[in-house]
């Protein structure tokens, strides 16, 4: 589902629900370690999506790979690979690309139900929620606060790997074209430099599908 969201040179592999070790390759040792101390649905869900980033990177011709969680929860991906990983309650997501392909990903999924009370103020601008009315209107089948917040969960999965710092919700500003299925989100602080071009705003697609809110960005390599 999320495949549609990405350029077709960047490869995706969604899965609703948990995959068996079974299906595909397990964990790697390092990967196990990591997580050896979670709950069982943890492990069931951590698995699963690092299953799909290992389909996805045998689409692009890429062996598999350990994809150990670091600070934040970023990757360090195999060298001239980039990507992104997504799991929510139900859906688990992967997209990889070669760097000369993006230079970064950032997806994230997330259930289409009303954000929990309070969350919305602390995660967004006043003018982005004064423009929820307006896209609830045109699109009433959207709840527009969770979009949103997955939105920015994909602007912070796309800035990390490129600076290794902090991105609060409120340094960036985002706006939704509801008939488009896109979104661009300016950032209020200095962009980060990728070859010598200073990146300040991202450029990414959303959609609704399923019970599902989608959003994923493909940073241009």
């Amino acid at each position: 589902m999320i495949d549609i969201l990405l350029p077709p040179e960047v490869a995706a592999v969604s899965v609703l629900g948990d995959l068996s070790p079974t299906d595909g390759h397990g964990l790697f040792p390092a990967e196990a370690e990591a997580i050896a101390r979670s709950v069982e649905g943890r492990r069931a869900e951590f698995t699963t999506v690092r299953m799909c980033a290992r389909r996805a990177m045998d689409k692009l011709g890429l062996p598999p790979a350990p994809l150990v969680p670091g600070k934040r929860g970023a990757i360090d991906w195999p060298d001239g690979v980039t990507g992104s990983m997504t799991h929510c309650l139900g859906f688990r997501a992967a997209a990889v690309a070669r760097t000369g392909v993006a230079v970064s990903l950032g997806i994230d999924a997330e259930r289409n139900l009303p954000l929990p009370d309070g969350i919305l103020d602390v995660v967004s601008l006043p003018r982005e929620r004064a423009a929820l009315t307006a896209l609830a209107r045109r699109r009433p089948d959207v709840h527009w606060d969770r979009l949103l917040f997955s939105a920015k969960e994909s602007v912070f999965k796309t800035w990390y790997p490129l600076t290794r710092r902090e991105l609060d919700f409120t340094e960036a500003e985002l706006d939704f074209d509801p008939e488009a299925g896109t979104f661009s989100a300016r950032l209020l602080v200095p962009g980060p430099e990728v070859a010598g071009q200073r990146h300040g705003t991202f450029s990414g697609r959303w959609t609704v599908s399923r019970g599902f809110a989608l959003t994923a960005i493909a940073l241009p390599g």
